[in-house]
């Protein structure tokens, strides 16, 4: 039987509100939100029936708050109060829990830490959630939370050398790009709830990061990995790319152009670049004939796994939908569009997803993670909203 989602009568637009909008997200505010601890799940299994896990991570806590903190604001789904009232709940359990400034990155079935450790790609993701908290709520504990976790973000993890750490107790061996690019994401959606300089600021000092060292001068392309001194972590041809990154990169540096309102050498270089990533990821990182984004390349362009991951399509698609170029549906965009539907959002899931597959497009897990959702609205309110 044909579901509304898989009618080829349908517009992609109106495929994606059935399934986003119509499954997705009524799936992780029910089955994916355990109302006993007031969190949400990290896995449900295919089945939509929670995975138990013995720790929950902070990360997946933020993603969700602010995934519907926006839905609420989009009015696509009313699970604002939800999230908010998680987002109080995380700051009890997670703050602070050992006594020591910052977040712990995981609590246990106790609700007591299970890891420690701070991590700046949960920071950036909890400070991220603060900045939707702020837009959707606006509540002044929420400012001041947001403005503390910036200054503690400085006071844990900045390097002496420019950027931060990837975590604390650091290992001393390399850096990584990834929670750069989601601190600058964090920064600038608090600067657009708050209009406050200050996250602006934080904001330029990433792109100016990406400028001097998380850009390879020699290829164009952002590295995924970095030795302590900002020098790529391994020689020219074996350095790790990711097309997904490159897509998720030139969004946000063209978000920052339009914050910024960036003028001049700035705004050359913002445009020029955002275009390049575009271009390298599109052409070298997919497989148009599967019509899915790569897991990874080489700095020299070549292929390293032809596996693929849900996130990685999302940021191409919401690249391809982008506002500006609304009036002009590609062909891509449409293609690309509907065959993520089709291999990663099978209808037989009811909302659930797909997150990993391999060359031959087989499953290589059996459960979907919350983690996912984030990315998937990212894209999916600008495909739905044509």
């Amino acid at each position: 039987m044909t579901t509304a989602i898989e009618d080829p009568a349908l517009s992609l637009q109106e495929s994606w509100r059935n399934w986003l909008f119509g499954q997705a997200l009524p799936l992780w505010s029910t089955a994916g939100f355990d109302t006993h601890r007031g969190l949400y799940h990290e896995r449900l299994d295919w089945q939509a029936r929670p995975v138990v896990l013995p720790a929950l991570r902070l990360m997946v806590q933020a993603r969700q708050i602010s995934t519907y903190c926006r839905a609420a604001l989009d009015g696509v789904h009313n699970a604002g109060q939800q999230a908010l009232d998680c987002l109080d709940t995380v700051l009890r359990l997670y703050h602070r829990a050992d006594g020591q400034p910052g977040w712990v990155f995981s609590i246990g079935q106790d609700d007591r830490p299970a890891d420690s450790k701070r991590d700046l790609y949960a920071h950036a993701f909890i400070l991220f959630a603060y900045g939707w908290a702020i837009r959707f709520a606006d509540r002044p504990q929420d400012r001041q939370m947001a403005r503390q976790i910036a200054e503690d973000i400085e006071a844990i993890f900045a390097a002496p050398n420019g950027g931060y750490l990837d975590a604390v107790p650091d290992n001393g061996t390399r850096r990584s790009q990834n929670p750069h690019m989601h601190l600058l994401e964090a920064y600038l959606v608090v600067f657009e709830s708050t209009g406050d300089a200050f996250y602006l600021d934080k904001a330029r000092a990433l792109v100016t990061l990406a400028r001097t060292h998380l850009i390879d001068h020699r290829s164009g392309l952002l590295l995924e990995f970095f030795a302590p001194d900002w020098m790529p972590l391994a020689s020219h041809g074996a350095n790790q790319v990711q097309a997904g990154h490159l897509f998720e990169w030139s969004w946000l540096l063209r978000d920052f152009a339009r914050l910024a309102q960036s003028s001049g050498d700035e705004a050359e270089w913002l445009g020029a670049t955002a275009s390049r990533l575009h271009e390298a990821g599109f052409t070298h990182g997919c497989d148009h004939e599967r019509r899915v984004v790569l897991d990874s390349m080489s700095d020299t362009l070549s292929v390293l796994e032809h596996s693929a991951r849900i996130w990685a399509q999302t940021e191409l698609l919401r690249l391809l939908h982008m506002a500006p170029h609304k009036e002009a549906l590609t062909q891509d965009a449409t293609a690309y569009g509907r065959a993520f539907l089709r291999q990663f959002a099978p209808a037989r899931l009811n909302g659930g997803w797909i997150d990993h597959v391999d060359a031959q497009g087989h499953p290589l897990v059996d459960y979907m993670p919350a983690s996912s959702l984030y990315h998937i609205y990212g894209a999916g309110r600008e495909i739905a909203s044509r």
